[in-house]
């Protein structure tokens, strides 16, 4: 038998960016349910919940009961459907909970899925891919336009246009950000790279150095340049690079030293001898003497 409460804060409180007006209009009652008559949200957006996270909340419900009640439409006499709360539902099952307060709502199927798209995107345990595709998902399912989208969500444009970039990514690091292999940071400066194969190629190298956002944006900063370069100067400069690497090693072992060169682009430049005392000084000057007496 179900118990009806007052509405208390309504859920226009408890869900940010749906407007006031709509919800007080179709807010039926505050109830008291049987656990057993919910039935799960077909159009849920998560598709994981962390068992660890779900065990505390439980033990949190069992002390303090739901703080914040679900949110259902009546799926027929005496049986719900959820649209909010899932997370919450699951933890009140695994406390042994029979009943848990909801809010009952008249919604049609695409109310039912904006409101869990935009629950979710609200709870800040989502990881950001989760975010992205439920913001896509509120674009074409629900025919928001990007400002509409920021505005009932209450972000900024700019943000939602970022996490939507992330969809564009291998699926590879979108796994990767998903694990939380990668920060949000780190997915923004990948997303300016166009070569798919290059994006995974910095991913690992991201991983695998361990290497912070700035990091990682100056080595993408690096590769843009490089990309930006005179393909004819690059290998220019690699012949030049070349040759005078042979030449350093052929002068090593004239002087039995170390002999470095300095050159810009165009050719020009100075050689570098090294000598670490004075008496070295003195044999590498007695080399070039014997050398000029050759002449």
């Amino acid at each position: 038998m179900t118990k009806k409460y007052a509405l208390g804060r309504g859920l226009g409180a408890l869900i940010d960016g749906v407007e006031k007006e709509v919800l007080e209009k179709k807010v039926e009652a505050n109830l008291d349910i049987s656990v057993d008559s919910i039935e799960a949200n077909p159009f849920q957006p998560r598709t994981s919940f962390d068992d660890k996270s779900l065990e505390e909340l439980s033990v949190s419900i069992k002390k303090l009961g739901i703080v914040q009640p679900l949110t259902v439409r009546e799926a027929g006499p005496g049986h719900y459907q959820l649209i909010a709360g899932e997370r919450r539902l699951r933890a009140a099952r695994l406390a042994g909970l029979t009943h848990v307060p909801a809010y009952v709502r008249t919604a049609d199927d695409q109310a039912m899925l904006e409101l869990a798209l935009v629950e979710n995107i609200q709870r800040e345990d989502l990881d950001a891919v989760e975010v992205a595709i439920s913001f896509q998902r509120l674009i074409e399912e629900c025919k928001l336009t990007q400002e509409q989208l920021s505005d009932r969500v209450g972000k900024q444009r700019s943000t939602v246009a970022n996490y939507l970039r992330l969809l564009k990514l291998p699926a590879e690091i979108q796994l990767g950000i998903k694990n939380k292999n990668l920060m949000m940071g780190h997915a923004r400066t990948l997303v300016n790279i166009d070569d798919p194969k290059k994006q995974i190629n910095i991913y690992y190298k991201i991983i695998d150095g361990e290497l912070s956002v700035r990091q990682a944006e100056d080595l993408v900063r690096q590769l843009q340049s490089e990309k930006t370069k005179d393909p004819v100067k690059v290998e220019k400069k690699k012949k030049l690079n070349d040759d005078f690497t042979q030449l350093s090693d052929h002068l090593n072992k004239i002087f039995s030293t170390k002999v470095n060169f300095r050159i810009n682009e165009k050719g020009q430049g100075k050689i570098v001898i090294a000598f670490e005392s004075p008496e070295e000084m003195e044999r590498i000057l007695g080399v070039f003497d014997r050398l000029n007496s050759l002449k």
